[in-house]
């Protein structure tokens, strides 16, 4: 599905609805299409969910980090004129909502993480990526689902490209390791920002265990599983996904 996204000064965007802003935050070889599920649930029920680029390829090379990128979200916020928003994100989406909330916490009313890296991420280094290597792609693209089909050829054809550009590789390595070097461990414990912890039981790149600790840490949160799913929960359960957190923020009334 195209979206047509908004040019709002250095901001570019996509957004629908109006109410409260949901922010999503995609992860590192992530994109708008990966949340289709949560673009067409919550509108109908009063959120504005908005989905920003993030400036992964374009943020010169000395500040390209997670830190850099949670500074690009507030002054987001600030230009967009909201007093709080609500942060949605999933892997390095879900890291950078961590550290936007540990910094910004008057600004976000909610966080919501599935499949965050900030404490432990097994597809940070390791022989990850290798260019040329199309089939090589294919498979780790698969490995990050529990149905290896959910990993389309669009979506292997992405990921490929990105690999293949040395300026973006250079940048994707660069995030990886910053992402490394943040660990949240010891920032947790003083965050109370209530948080939504939504994991696929068969995540294989932030393992179950992650998901736990993340909750054990975070003074204010609620921990759901989802059965026979990988690391992007909201794009192998959809339905399941969006029924699990709508029911939270109703909850919590937000």
């Amino acid at each position: 599905m195209t979206h047509e996204l908004i040019k709002d000064g250095k901001f570019e965007y996509y957004a629908s609805g109006e109410g409260t802003p949901i922010i999503i935050l995609h992860g590192l070889m992530g994109g708008l299409s990966n949340f289709q599920g949560v673009i067409d649930y919550f509108p109908p029920l009063g959120y504005q969910v908005v989905v920003p680029s993030l400036p992964l390829y374009t943020m010169p090379l000395i500040k390209t980090s997670v830190g850099t990128f949670a500074k690009h979200i507030n002054k987001f916020i600030e230009h967009m004129g909201w007093k709080e928003v609500i942060l949605l994100g999933n892997s390095l989406g879900g890291h950078i909502g961590l550290v936007t909330t540990k910094m910004y916490p008057e600004k976000i009313k909610a966080l919501v993480i599935t499949g965050s890296s900030g404490l432990y991420e097994s597809a940070m280094g390791e022989s990850y990526p290798k260019r040329g290597d199309y089939e090589y792609i294919k498979q780790k693209s698969q490995d990050v689902f529990y149905d290896p089909a959910v990993a389309t050829k669009e979506i292997v054809d992405e990921v490929f490209g990105v690999v293949n550009d040395r300026k973006k590789l250079i940048k994707t390595l660069a995030i990886a390791k910053s992402a490394i070097r943040h660990n949240m461990a010891n920032d947790l414990p003083k965050m109370k920002t209530p948080t939504c912890i939504i994991w696929g039981k068969q995540d294989g790149v932030t393992p179950p265990n992650v998901a736990t600790e993340f909750h054990e840490k975070l003074p204010d949160s609620d921990l759901f599983w989802i059965d026979k799913c990988g690391h992007a929960a909201m794009m192998e359960h959809p339905e399941e996904f969006n029924t699990i957190l709508h029911k939270w923020l109703e909850e919590r009334q937000f």
